[in-house]
């Protein structure tokens, strides 16, 4: 049984408008302005996206990423985005582009057969698709090169997989992008090798925690 569940995607942006709107328009998601945040919704909760704004500025390549299968680059561009380098690797071509303020994500030709997903950067990518396959109840598959680490099956995620990519920099600040989960055992998550960053006060009903990488995640308790 899965210890928790997907609730949604959080984005923090100093300009939340404009990525909101790009990001609306990406993911063919309806934005909604709320106070100065915004929400992008679809047509299952799962797939709602919340544009969180923040005073401090991107000061380093974003650790959690969208890839995106596309025919091409330029609807992207026209909605504010810019196209920063081509890639090449493992047999496979992408173009690094980024949002309106400065968040990566990389773009794959739907020629190639690539799968669209959310992207989290590691030291130990095995090991960690394997920690959330277990927290998620979810399958660990073959990413492109042969590796364990992409995970399918993750019950409520909006994209096809869950890729964890090997990479030597250690993570350095927080998280732009991270993930909400819906969880009624936050101790489970503990025992399992999660830290509490913080708890529900008087001005938030959700705990935050990091996984053993440090990548922070928020948990809702289920609806009563």
């Amino acid at each position: 049984m899965a210890a928790a569940r997907w609730k949604c995607l959080c984005i923090d942006a100093v300009r939340p408008e404009p990525v909101a709107r790009f990001w609306a328009d990406a993911l063919d998601l309806q934005a909604q302005r709320l106070d100065g945040d915004w929400v992008l919704r679809g047509a299952r909760p799962e797939q709602t996206v919340w544009v969180n704004a923040v005073p401090e500025p991107k000061t380093v390549k974003n650790r959690v990423h969208l890839d995106l299968v596309r025919r091409s680059t330029g609807p992207l561009v026209a909605l504010g985005g810019h196209e920063l380098r081509e890639v090449m690797g493992g047999g496979e071509t992408w173009i690094v582009v980024d949002d309106p303020d400065g968040a990566e994500l990389c773009v794959f030709d739907s020629a190639q057969g690539q799968a669209s997903g959310l992207v989290v950067d590691s030291a130990d990518a095995e090991g960690l698709a394997a920690w959330w396959a277990g927290v998620l109840h979810a399958e660990v598959v073959p990413a492109p090169d042969g590796t364990p680490r992409w995970l399918a099956g993750v019950a409520g995620l909006p994209f096809e997989v869950w890729k964890f990519v090997p990479v030597s920099q250690p993570k350095a600040v927080k998280n732009r992008v991270h993930w909400d989960l819906v969880s009624g055992d936050v101790e489970q998550l503990v025992g399992r090798g999660a830290t509490v960053l913080g708890r529900p006060d008087g001005d938030v009903s959700w705990h935050v925690l990091a996984d053993p990488e440090g990548n922070e995640f928020c948990v809702f308790a289920p609806p009563a």
